[in-house]
């Protein structure tokens, strides 16, 4: 009787010695290729510096106060109101100064109390200037028949001057 050989199976192995460099290539690689998004903060435009200050008086049919209280409670000109409403509430008031000259143009004034919610105080903000921008468009479109980001750079300049955007954000403190 003969004996019959088997042979031998070779069975199926991933090699792993490499695996450690794989590894290490594609760590490196989501290193270098990811984009880590960096809050910059809040985009405003500060007033250049003067050294002698003249105080003006401001009337109070030109300002609007916007305050914020620690609880979140939003008023405006006294008055409790949503931030949605800011808006609303502001539009009409800056529209009515439309064909006024530069120094009887509506003012806003956010203020707010030192432990009020970042998240509210921004909301308000957005809520202002989405007054303004409102207000833009829909000169632009009587004026022009365009919305105020269609229209040339000379148009713009001319709208920002019949509509300048004017916030005074103040010092935060106590608000009752």
């Amino acid at each position: 009787m003969a004996l019959i050989k088997k042979k031998k199976q070779r069975s199926a192995e991933i090699p792993s010695s490499s695996m450690a460099d794989i590894a290490f290539l594609l760590l490196i690689f989501f290193l270098v290729a990811t984009v880590i998004d960096v809050d910059t903060g809040i985009g405003i435009t500060l007033p250049e510096f003067v050294e002698d200050v003249e105080t003006v008086e401001v009337s109070k049919d030109r300002m609007a106060a916007v305050l914020i209280n620690e609880n979140g409670d939003v008023l405006l000109d006294g008055a409790i109101i949503s931030i949605p409403q800011i808006s609303k509430t502001l539009k009409p008031r800056i529209e009515s100064k439309i064909e006024l000259p530069a120094n009887r143009k509506l003012i806003v004034s956010v203020k707010t109390d030192r432990k009020t919610n970042y998240n509210r105080y921004i909301m308000a903000l957005d809520q202002v200037k989405l007054a303004y921008f409102e207000v833009r468009d829909e000169y632009a479109l009587r004026r022009f028949g365009k919305k105020f980001i269609n229209i040339p750079d000379e148009a713009q300049v001319e709208v920002r001057d019949k509509i300048p955007i004017t916030i005074s954000l103040a010092e935060p403190e106590k608000v009752k």
